[in-house]
Order: structure tokens, then C-alpha cells, then sequence
């Protein structure tokens, strides 16, 4: 394949996970707006648990499917359900429908993900794909920037439906390049059965699973029967999962693979890191908004500076993987200013300026934007061609699940510090105070102990609360207000040590993460693939001590196809 058809395809992955990646963050920013007018607030989560339960649990069933039958097609249908997706959700006249179309959504972009960074790893060589898997990496902080702007200016200008619709004409576009640019790949196994009752385990698996960490804690107690009983399923199902995948002629997701030193060390550490970045993270524009105090739009824009030096980093690394043929000593380096900037993180308190969040950020988003190409380009650099979709499945699927996991375990450590913290401040004398007036006061300590993060993180409820306090009798109003602004700052308190709490958790893992790093073999990274590989399957496991299946697929590309 020429360059020029190369840049071709590379500009359709990135437009088609721009696509995906856009649409997480647009949607945040519209949903106000959607629950204004379709109702249903109390089923608002379910709006984004039902994309990441579709994206999550078809990954590695998308995978192995491109393995056994090629990548393109299954692409450019993964890409035409997202789009068909979309369009309904934007139809949607009622919140359930919403879900329901958003989990259509989310099956299309599952086949989107993997695909993408298996195609990557397709066309171009170990070499000269950090380079590129760099690019791609950028695209999703490019996202996070532009998302809430673009999608806060749809909903302004236009309606929210738009926030949907404005996926289809791009998702046409990216069809149209990679229909015309990808060539056909015939794969040549001597099996081809699919493992349908692996898949069919696979799910019962990983739903509950990620159910229970979305619903525990918030929705159902962690001790009540239906979280116990979501766990108990998924642990049982990955039980018969493990004894299916060991007699399958083509297992969803072959144990064999972790025998394989790099694609054990990477998922581990993709898990750790995930867990420990995304519980942490979100904490970030609470605090902003809550203790440093800001409109929500100011606090949500606060990531902004992580976000570029994430892009600017994750090219950079790129870059020096292809041009030095190494990528362990960026994987530990950035791993490291990880775990550095979370601990960094730990420090913040009510005395913090959004300056020194700032600080904090650019230096979290140089490690992140260091390490993120670095695991997916080590796992397909340690596998032959043959198995790019089935191992790229693997790290996608344990950085998903990571994510998942680390918000609920790091989200239920927060709750359980904030609630010790606020059971301090009820000897506050504010607190006495609300017993001695009535009626306002007894609203107003409702409206405390019913929501009392809102009541210390939102300056709007604050205030309010203000405004409520202001029709107290003299003097004792100007007593109450006093005690109030005490109150406020203890409560703001209180919220930072359990933030530090929470990334003093997730610098633990990362550190963790960053022991696990330092084991990780280095496969060089080859200028360009071997002849054998393409057509006989040579398996580049076997140099790392892990057996060949003999039923891996060989590959024959239709040249009439490539460009």
C-alpha cells in the first residue's frame, strides 16, 4: 500500500474516533436541556451507563470477530450502527427511548474503538505506529476541550437533537473515506466457528459487573442483595467463561494470551491506571466549582490545560517511540510523573487557587499523554498481525473496566470520608442554631442535611441558603450569618480532606501501576513487518515464550482493494 493510501485510512480512523470520542462529551453538556424536556431526571446516569455498557461488554467479541473475518467490513458497520444510533437518539421522545438508543449507540462504538487501533496496527508497522496511535490519543483530548464548548453552542443555537444529528453527516464522510481506502483482507483460518457461548458468557460477566459498580453506593447500598447478587452472577459466569475459553477452537478472549509477559504487565497496569485516573479525576471540577468557587461552565473548563498537555505530550511520545525504536523508559518516566501529580494532587486544600489546580493538571496530562499510546503499541508489537483485534480488545477491555471499577471503589472512599467529616460538623454552632427558627431555619436545615454537598460545593445553593438566613429576625440574623460563613469554610474543609483522601488512593495504585511498568519486556519495534508474517502467521509469541495456535487466521490482502 502506498503512502498516500495510508494517510487515507489514517484520516478516517481519526475522524471516526473523533466521532465517538466528541459525543461522550457533547452529550454531557446537552443534558440539562434533554431532561428539561423529556423529564426523567431521576434515569439521567442511565443515559451514559447505557453507552458504556453497549461499548464495553462487545469489545472483545469485536475483536476476535476481525480477527476471524477482517476488519474492515465490521468497522464500517460498527461505524453505520453508531450513526443509526444517533439519528434515533436524536427521534427520541421520551427518556427510555433515549437509553435504549444510546445503548445502540454505544454497540456501534465498541466495533469503532478496537477496530480503530487494530487498522492502525494493520497498516502501518511496529516502527511508525506510536507515531500515529499518538494522533489518535490526542483526538480525545482534542474531544474534551471542544465537546462542552460545541456542544453548550448547539443547544444554544439550535436544539439538543442536533447534538445527534450533528454525528451523521462526519460519520458519512469517514464511511466514504475508509470504504474507498481500506483494503479487503481475506482471512484464511481452518476454523472459523464462532464462540458463541464464550460471548454469551462474556456478557454475563461483564454486565452485572459493571452494573453493580455503577448502581453500588448510589442507586443500592454495596450490602444490599442487588448489588451481592450482580457480583455473584458476574463471578460465576467468568468462572464458566474461563472453563469455555479453555475448549474453544476460537475463544472470544484466549487465556494463552496472558501468558505472554507484555500483554499480562500491560493490562495490569492499563487497569491500575484507568482505576486510578478516572475515580480521581472527576473530583477536579467539584472542587474547582465547590471550594475555589466558579460558575459550573468555569469549573467544567477547568480541565482544559490537562487536555492540551495530554495532546501535546501523547504526540510528542509518539514521535520519540518512532524515532528511537523504545518505548519502556517513557512508559516508567510518565508513569512516574503520574504518580508524582497525583500525590501532588493530595496537597490541595481551601486555601488552593484555580493557578495551582492548573499546575497540577499540566503536570498530570504530560504523564498521561507520555503513557497512553505506549500499552497498546507494546501488546500488538508483541503479537502478529493475525491477533491485533483479539489483543487490542484485551487492553481496551480492562481499560474500560479499570475506569468503571476505580470511579465506584474511589467514589464509595469519598462518601465514607465525607460522611465521617460531616458528622464532625454537626456540633457546628450553625447546626444548633437551625433548632431555635422556625419555619425558614427548619427548611433551611432540610435543605443542609438532605443535600449537604450541593449545599457546600454549589455557590448557588449557598446563595440561596444566604437569602433564606437574610429573613431571620434581628439580631440574631446577623449571629446566624456568622456562624453560616464558619460553617461554609469548615464544610469546604472537610470536602478537601476527603478529595486529598481519594488521590492519595489513586497515587497508591498508580504506584502500583508504576511496579508493574518496570517489569514490562521491550519488543523492538521493527522498521517494517516481516514477509512471514503476512502469509504464514508467524507468531511473534513464540519469542517471548508463548505458544502458537495453529488456527490463528493467515492474511492475503486483495490489492485490487488497496489503494
Amino acid at each position: 500500500m502506498n503512502q498516500q493510501g495510508k494517510w487515507a485510512i489514517l484520516g478516517g480512523v481519526i475522524l471516526a474516533m473523533l466521532l465517538s470520542s466528541l459525543d461522550q462529551t457533547i452529550v454531557s453538556t446537552a443534558m440539562p436541556t434533554i431532561v428539561q424536556e423529556l423529564h426523567g431526571i431521576e434515569h439521567i446516569s442511565w443515559v451514559f451507563t447505557a453507552y458504556m455498557l453497549g461499548s464495553t461488554v462487545t469489545v472483545p467479541i469485536y475483536g476476535k470477530l476481525s480477527d476471524l473475518f477482517g476488519r474492515r467490513n465490521l468497522y464500517l458497520i460498527g461505524i453505520g450502527i453508531f450513526l443509526i444510533g444517533s439519528i434515533l437518539c436524536g427521534l427520541a421522545q421520551d427518556m427510555t427511548q433515549l437509553i435504549l438508543f444510546r445503548g445502540l449507540q454505544g454497540i456501534g462504538g465498541g466495533a469503532m474503538m478496537v477496530n480503530s487501533f487494530a487498522i492502525i496496527g494493520d497498516v502501518f508497522p511496529p516502527a511508525e505506529r506510536g507515531r500515529y496511535q499518538g494522533m489518535i490519543g490526542g483526538v480525545f483530548g482534542l474531544s474534551s476541550v471542544a465537546g462542552p464548548l460545541l456542544g453548550g453552542w448547539i443547544t444554544d443555537h439550535t436544539t439538543w437533537r442536533w447534538v445527534f444529528y450533528v454525528n451523521v453527516p462526519l460519520g458519512l464522510i469517514a464511511i466514504g473515506v475508509l470504504a474507498a481506502s481500506l483494503p479487503r483482507i481475506q482471512r484464511h483460518a481452518r476454523d472459523k466457528r464462532i464462540d458463541w457461548w464464550g460471548g454469551l458468557f462474556i456478557l454475563t460477566t461483564l454486565v452485572p459487573l459493571l452494573l453493580s459498580m455503577v448502581w453500588g453506593g448510589s442507586l443500592y447500598s454495596w450490602a444490599s442483595w442487588q448489588i451481592a447478587g450482580s457480583l455473584v452472577i458476574s463471578f460465576v459466569s467468568l468462572f464458566v467463561f474461563i472453563r469455555i475459553e479453555k475448549r474453544a477452537a476460537n475463544p472470544i478472549l484466549s487465556l494463552d494470551l496472558f501468558k505472554n509477559k507484555v500483554f499480562l504487565v500491560s493490562v495490569c497496569a492499563l487497569f491500575l491506571t484507568a482505576m486510578g485516573m478516572f475515580g480521581a479525576i472527576l473530583y477536579v471540577p467539584i472542587f474547582s466549582q465547590g471550594v475555589i468557587g466558579g460558575s459550573a461552565t468555569h469549573a467544567g473548563l477547568i480541565l482544559t490545560p490537562l487536555m492540551i498537555a495530554l495532546v501535546i505530550a501523547s504526540a510528542l511520545s509518539g514521535q520519540i517511540i518512532s524515532k528511537t525504536g523504545r518505548y519502556k523508559i517513557l512508559a516508567i518516566a510518565g508513569t512516574a510523573i503520574i504518580v508524582f501529580a497525583l500525590f501532588f494532587f493530595s496537597s490541595i486544600d481551601e486555601h488552593t487557587t484555580n493557578g495551582m489546580l492548573i499546575i497540577r493538571m499540566i503536570v498530570l496530562g504530560i504523564g498521561l499523554g507520555s503513557t497512553m499510546p505506549i500499552f497498546t503499541l507494546a501488546v500488538q508489537s508483541a503479537f502478529s498481525k493475525q491477533r491485533l483485534g483479539e489483543v487490542t480488545a484485551g487492553t481496551q477491555l480492562f481499560r474500560s473496566v479499570g475506569g468503571t471499577v476505580g470511579t465506584a471503589v474511589l467514589g464509595g472512599i469519598m462518601n465514607s470520608r465525607l460522611t465521617a467529616e460531616m458528622k464532625i460538623l454537626q456540633d457546628e454552632p450553625f447546626v444548633a442554631q437551625l433548632q431555635q427558627f422556625s419555619p425558614v431555619a427548619h427548611n433551611l436545615k432540610g435543605e443542609l442535611n438532605g443535600s449537604i454537598i450541593q449545599g457546600v460545593l454549589n455557590p448557588e445553593n449557598q446563595e440561596h441558603m444566604r437569602g433564606m438566613i437574610g429573613k431571620l429576625p434581628d439580631p440574631s440574623k446577623n449571629v446566624v450569618m456568622g456562624n453560616f460563613d464558619h460553617f461554609i469554610t469548615a464544610s469546604k474543609a472537610a470536602f478537601s480532606d476527603a478529595v486529598d483522601n481519594v488521590f492519595f488512593i489513586a497515587g497508591c495504585l498508580m504506584a502500583v501501576s508504576l511496579i508493574f511498568v518496570f517489569f514490562l519486556p521491550e519488543v523492538p519495534l521493527r522498521k517494517a513487518e516481516r514477509p512471514a508474517m503476512e502469509e504464514a502467521g508467524v507468531m511473534l509469541e513464540d519469542e517471548l515464550g508463548q505458544s502458537d495456535d495453529e488456527n490463528q487466521p493467515r492474511v492475503e490482502i486483495d490489492k485490487t482493494r488497496a489503494v
